[in-house]
């Protein structure tokens, strides 16, 4: 991926146990839905969005990707950038966590930015034994816990994807004068790509 590495600083004390079993329950189950040999690539897909969808506050990432302008958006374009921005997001997290399939999901520690929220560290494990450090930002609201951004260590640096995302969308939105349709036609394009590139 391009862009800036952006590394996110933690104090150093650790998450209650429950964020823990969370990622680990949750986290163990997308993995297995792109691990699953009975299903074809299009029912993988469905399977991984949908565990996605539960595990993930897309609006709160969508929001923060576009930072200030998602208060500038009429309510039909903030509609028509979340539908965008969901299907490019999942391309994403489905295109850079198939690379990394594992045999289990372990949780190594975690630390707490704030009492509702968390880092988990977590290691994919494979057979292969080149293994993959994943760090998971967990939100917890009315005691519902949700991934707000995920980091992967890729080629050794550590990028969390909703960051990166945010740097990319808002360079474009002031370039543009803060344009709902620039956004929307880029990220439309850039899942184009995603998913030209998973049928080759």
């Amino acid at each position: 991926m391009a862009g800036a590495v952006v590394m996110m600083t933690v104090p150093s004390a650790f998450a209650d146990a429950k964020t823990e079993a969370y990622v680990q329950k949750n986290a163990s189950e997308v993995l297995a839905s792109l691990n699953d040999p009975s299903l074809n690539a299009e029912e993988r897909t469905e399977k991984f969005n949908a565990y996605m969808d539960e595990f993930t506050d897309m609006t709160a990432v969508s929001n923060f990707a576009i930072g200030k302008y998602a208060r500038r958006f009429t309510d039909d374009e903030l509609a028509r950038y979340r539908k965008v921005f969901r299907e490019y997001a999942l391309a994403v997290y489905e295109n850079e966590l198939d690379d990394y399939r594992g045999e289990a999901v372990v949780v190594k520690d975690s630390v707490d930015r704030s009492p509702t929220d968390s880092i988990v560290n977590t290691v994919i494990k494979r057979q292969d034994g080149k293994d993959m450090d994943v760090r998971w930002r967990v939100l917890t609201r009315d005691g519902k816990y949700q991934v707000v951004d995920v980091a992967l260590n890729l080629d050794g640096n550590l990028i969390w994807l909703a960051i990166e995302q945010r740097a990319q969308f808002l360079a474009l939105l002031d370039r543009t004068n803060g344009s709902a349709d620039a956004l929307i036609n880029k990220i439309q394009s850039m899942t184009d790509n995603l998913d030209n590139e998973k049928r080759k």
